[in-house]
């Protein structure tokens, strides 16, 4: 498999660092959400926290990463992309790695992947 015509490199290279960047900064606000959401909850409900933030980043981050282009493509029109909630079917395809092939899509399926390792990981807090 080969991400060599992937949409990420028509960017220049200042472009992708951002876009990378970027995505770091999402994906630690979104463990630390999750981190701190499950303290104190058993695994099961860890889990569905954790899947939770992931659908809606999934939803929402569309319009992020929508205004980072913005700024950096000229002709760009304002405007909210982000459309209906994804379906289960949608996140299943993003987890299991079997929606198309991008640096995008396995990137969020790798993410989910954290996510569920960060909220599993968390060990409750000891009651004083």
């Amino acid at each position: 498999m080969s991400y060599s015509g992937d949409s990420f490199f028509t960017l220049g290279l200042g472009g992708r660092v951002g876009l990378v960047l970027l995505s770091i900064v999402l994906m630690i606000l979104c463990a630390g959400l999750v981190w701190r959401l499950v303290n104190g909850l058993g695994r099961v409900w860890r889990a569905l926290i954790a899947l939770g933030v992931f659908w809606t980043f999934i939803w929402l981050s569309p319009q992020i990463y929508y205004v980072y282009y913005w700024m950096i493509f000229e002709d760009l029109p304002v405007q909210v992309v982000i459309g209906a909630l994804p379906g289960l079917g949608d996140i299943l395809r993003l987890i299991s790695f079997t929606d198309r092939a991008s640096l995008a899509h396995h990137g969020q399926g790798v993410f989910a992947w954290g996510l569920m390792a960060v909220a599993l990981l968390r060990r409750r807090s000891k009651s004083r």
